[in-house]
């Protein structure tokens, strides 16, 4: 039973909706990534980013490490930088919550708050590295990030479905998750529709962009996604809301957004197996209006 905290990363457990769902010929389940060690999905990406980058020698305990992030990667970098003795320094927008921030401190991390939103501490983590030698993960960019997702989550979400998924789908932020999970899944059957899931104009949903283009995600591959669905700042709010009174489910409002998506999906289907992904817990938001 030599189990460690990083053992417990990954195969988070499979639920299905009881109540939200009223299609009896579609079956929608949620995967709990709040039930990851940091509370998060990050914590599949930040790890294979951080051990990644220290078995190739891009990084060592010397490094001076800093990556921007709106709050769930910077809780899971900080908690794996913490396990690996390495310093991070986490440059979030100054409108974080405050719960991301305590979190971030009481695993070690130093975090810096920039006033022009995470595009204004993506720029200022690039400075950073140009002109003082840090080294970035850069979770927009990098490679590991989506391949997380191949190696754990597409396998876990095949597996625990025996093989039966139609439907996948996720917020998309980084995309690290949707890009990663739809290559595996792609390739087991290539008839799994990858839905992402996207705000409407003008909306605000924290862990869910519509990027602008000098700032999409390198890692995004748009031939990897089937259909986008568009979700509203009201809807999501009020499907978190109804995840935690009528399923249990306490999370953040990106998988209030997420779950919104999912079941428009299932109205719209005769038949299938719908996976949506919820990304993280609720409690990381109650210093927000989110569950006024």
């Amino acid at each position: 039973m030599n189990k460690t905290i990083i053992d417990l990363i990954g195969n988070t457990p499979l639920v299905k909706s009881m109540v939200l769902n009223t299609n009896p010929n579609v079956s929608l389940y949620f995967k709990l990534e709040g039930n990851n060690p940091g509370g998060s999905v990050k914590d599949r990406a930040a790890y294979n980013m951080i051990k990644t980058a220290l078995d190739t020698g891009q990084i060592d305990k010397t490094s001076k490490l800093i990556e921007a992030t709106s709050g769930n990667t910077g809780i899971a970098l900080a908690m794996i930088a913490g396990i690996f003795k390495l310093e991070i320094e986490l440059v979030m927008p100054v409108n974080a919550t405050k719960e991301r921030v305590q979190t971030m401190k009481a695993y070690g991390a130093k975090v810096t708050l920039h006033p022009d939103g995470i595009e204004g501490a993506r720029d200022y983590v690039i400075e950073k590295v140009e002109n003082e030698g840090y080294y970035t993960f850069d979770q927009f960019a990098n490679e590991n990030n989506w391949k997380a997702h191949y190696k754990t989550t597409g396998p876990e979400v095949w597996r625990d479905t025996n093989g039966e998924v139609t439907h996948f789908v996720s917020s998309m932020g980084t995309t690290g998750t949707i890009m990663g999970t739809s290559s595996f899944l792609k390739e087991q059957n290539k008839n799994i529709q990858i839905v992402g899931v996207q705000p409407t104009d003008g909306s605000s949903i924290p862990g869910i962009r519509k990027w602008a283009e000098a700032y999409l995600p390198k890692i995004f591959n748009a031939s990897k996604v089937d259909r986008t669905i568009e979700v509203s700042e009201d809807e999501a709010v009020a499907m978190t809301k109804r995840l935690a009174k009528e399923e249990g489910i306490f999370a953040g409002m990106s998988s209030g957004g997420a779950t919104t998506a999912a079941l428009k999906l299932a109205n719209e289907l005769e038949s299938g197996v719908i996976v949506s992904i919820i990304c993280d817990r609720g409690d990381r938001y109650l210093s927000s209006d989110l569950f006024e």
